[in-house]
C-alpha cells in the first residue's frame, strides 16, 4: 500500500487489498451520457462522493458561518473585555483537540462511520439551535467545547471513509476537491453572515422576533443548525459499506486483546511514526506548517518593512499564496496518474523552503509576490499528496486514529508558528539591532536584517530540514522494502 514507484498498493480489479476483501473496493460510477463520461463523472467519479463531497461543502459553510457567529456574539458579551472573551471562546475550539483528538480515532475506527457523522452532525445542530439563547461566557465556552468535540469525530470518520467510495486512481482529484469544500466555502459563509445582519434588519423588527432570537446571530445559528441537518441526511442517504461478518469477527478477537482503548491509541502512534510513508507525511506536513505558518502572522512586517509595500501589502501576498495553493491543487490533480506521489510530496516541501528563503531574500514586491505564489504552490501540492498518501497506505481498521493524528499534529504545530512567530521576530529583530544596527555586508553589497528577515530565514530553514527528514525516511522505507504494502517491522499493515 506504500506508494513507492509511482502508484501501487491500491486494491485490484477484484476488490481485494493484501488477499483480503475491503469493502468499497468496487464502485458505482457515473452513468455515461451519450458513451461519454460527463464533467461530474471525471471530476468526481461516483455518485457516492459527489454526495459525500456535497456533505462537506454544506457542513464547511455552516461551520465558518457559525465561527463568525460565535465570534461577534463573544464580543457583544464580553463587552467591555471583548478580547479576553474572544480569546477564551476561541480557546474552547482550539485547545481540546489535543486531548480530545488521539481519543476521537480510537472511537472512530470502533464506532459505525456513517452514524458517527449522522450523529455528529444532529449534536452540532442541537448546539446551534441552542446559541441564541446563550448569553453568558461560560454558556459560549460550554458549546464551543461541544462543537469541537463533536468535529474532532465528524473530520477523521470523513477521511476514513474516503477511499470506501472513490477509486484510488482518483483520490489526489477526490483530495483536491476536499481542500475547495473545507476553505473555499469561507467566503460564502462570511456572505450569509453578512446578510442575514440585513433580513433581520428588515424582516424580523417585532416583538415575536425577538423572542426566538431572529436577530443577525439568531438567523446565522439557525442556518448553521439547518446546514448541518442537511449534512446529515446527506450522509444518511450515502451508502458506505459495512466489513463483512468475517472481518467483525475477526475484529471482535483482534479488541478483545487490546480492550484498553490505551492499546488501541498506542498500536496506531506505532503505524502514524513506523510506517515510512505514513510517518514522512505526518511530520512532513506539521513540521513544515510551523515554518509556512509564520509567513501568516509576519505576513504585515514583512511587507512593510522588506517590500516597503505598506500594511496594505500584506493582501497581495495573501492573494498570491492563494491562488498558488490553488495552482498547486491543480496542477497535481491533473498530473496524478503520471506523479510519484510519495518523491513529489518531498519536492514539493523542499520547494516550498526553496521559494519562503527567496521571497525573504527579495526587497522587491513583484518578484517576492512570485515566490509567494511558489510557496501556494507547493504547499497545495503537499497537502494532496500528502492525504492522498495516507488514503492509499493505512489499512481501515487504523484510518481513524491516523487521521487524528495528523489533525493533532497540524493543529499544533500551527498554533505554535503562530505564537513563536511573532516572539522570534521581535528577539531576532533586538538582536540584529545590538549586532549589526539591522545590516549587514556580504561580499560588498548591504544587505537589512531585519527580525522579520531572520524569522523567515529561519522558517525557511526548518522547511528545509522537514523535506531532508521526509526523504531519507521514505529511502529507509524503500530499502526495508516498503513497496507495495505495510512496512514488516513498522508498525503497519494489519496490526491484528
Amino acid at each position: 500500500m506504500t506508494e513507492g514507484n509511482g502508484p501501487v498498493g491500491g486494491p485490484p480489479p477484484g476488490g481485494e487489498r493484501g488477499d483480503r476483501p475491503v469493502p468499497g473496493d468496487e464502485f458505482t460510477p457515473f452513468l455515461p451520457l451519450d458513451g461519454r463520461p460527463s464533467l461530474r463523472s471525471r471530476l468526481f467519479g461516483t455518485p457516492a462522493f459527489f454526495r459525500l463531497w456535497l456533505a462537506q461543502v454544506v457542513s464547511a459553510t455552516g461551520d465558518w458561518l457559525g465561527l463568525l457567529a460565535i465570534s461577534i456574539l463573544a464580543i457583544r458579551v464580553g463587552s467591555g473585555n471583548e478580547g479576553a472573551a474572544l480569546s477564551l471562546v476561541l480557546a474552547a475550539r482550539i485547545v481540546p483537540g489535543f486531548f480530545f483528538g488521539p481519543v476521537a480515532g480510537v472511537l472512530v475506527d470502533r464506532w459505525d462511520r456513517k452514524r458517527t457523522m449522522v450523529t455528529c452532525d444532529v449534536g452540532r445542530a442541537a448546539v446551534m439551535v441552542a446559541l441564541p439563547f446563550v448569553d453568558t461566557l461560560v454558556g459560549l465556552f460550554i458549546a464551543s467545547l461541544l462543537l469541537e468535540a463533536f468535529t474532532m469525530l465528524w473530520g477523521p470518520a470523513k477521511e476514513a471513509s474516503v477511499p470506501h467510495v472513490v477509486p484510488e486512481d482518483q483520490l489526489a482529484t477526490a483530495n483536491s476537491l476536499s481542500l475547495v469544500a473545507a476553505y473555499g466555502t469561507f467566503p460564502l459563509g462570511a456572505g450569509l453572515m453578512a446578510l442575514f445582519g440585513r433580513l433581520s434588519t428588515a424582516l424580523f423588527d417585532s416583538a415575536w422576533a425577538d423572542d426566538v432570537r431572529l436577530d443577525d446571530m439568531g438567523l446565522a445559528f439557525y442556518a448553521n443548525a439547518l446546514s448541518f441537518l442537511v449534512t446529515g441526511w446527506l450522509i444518511l442517504t450515502l451508502d458506505l459499506p459495512k466489513r463483512p461478518r468475517a472481518e467483525k469477527d475477526e475484529a471482535r478477537g483482534r479488541h478483545l486483546a487490546l480492550a484498553h482503548p490505551v492499546a488501541e491509541l498506542r498500536e496506531g502512534w506505532r503505524f502514524a511514526f513506523g510506517n515510512p510513508v505514513a510517518r514522512t507525511v505526518n511530520l512532513g506536513l506539521a513540521t513544515g506548517l510551523i515554518g509556512g505558518g509564520m509567513l501568516v502572522p509576519l505576513g504585515a512586517i514583512y511587507a512593510d518593512e522588506v517590500l516597503g509595500a505598506g500594511k496594505s501589502g500584506l493582501g497581495v501576498l495573501i492573494t498570491a499564496l492563494g491562488l498558488g495553493v490553488a495552482a498547486g491543487v491543480g496542477l497535481v490533480t491533473w498530473r496524478q496518474k503520471h506523479l510519484d506521489k510519495a518523491r513529489s510530496f518531498t519536492v514539493a516541501l523542499t520547494g516550498a523552503g526553496v521559494f519562503l528563503a527567496l521571497a525573504a531574500s527579495i526587497g522587491q514586491v513583484h518578484v517576492s509576490t512570485s515566490m509567494v505564489f511558489g510557496i501556494g504552490i507547493c504547499a497545495g501540492a503537499v497537502y494532496v499528496l500528502g492525504f492522498t498518501l495516507l488514503h492509499e497506505t493505512v489499512d481501515d481498521d487504523l484510518r481513524g486514529r491516523i487521521f487524528s493524528t495528523l489533525y493533532l499534529l497540524v493543529r499544533g504545530c500551527v498554533l505554535l508558528a503562530l505564537v513563536v512567530g511573532p516572539l522570534m521576530e521581535d528577539l531576532l529583530d533586538r538582536l540584529s539591532s545590538v549586532l549589526w544596527d539591522r545590516h549587514v555586508e556580504l561580499f560588498g553589497v548591504g544587505v537589512a536584517v531585519p527580525g522579520v528577515r531572520l524569522t523567515l530565514w529561519l522558517a525557511a530553514l526548518i522547511i528545509f530540514a522537514s523535506g531532508a527528514v521526509a526523504a531519507g525516511s521514505l529511502r529507509a522505507g524503500l530499502r526495508s522494502g516498503a513497496r507495495g504494502g505495510t512496512v514488516d517491522g513498522a508498525g503497519g499493515g494489519d496490526p491484528s
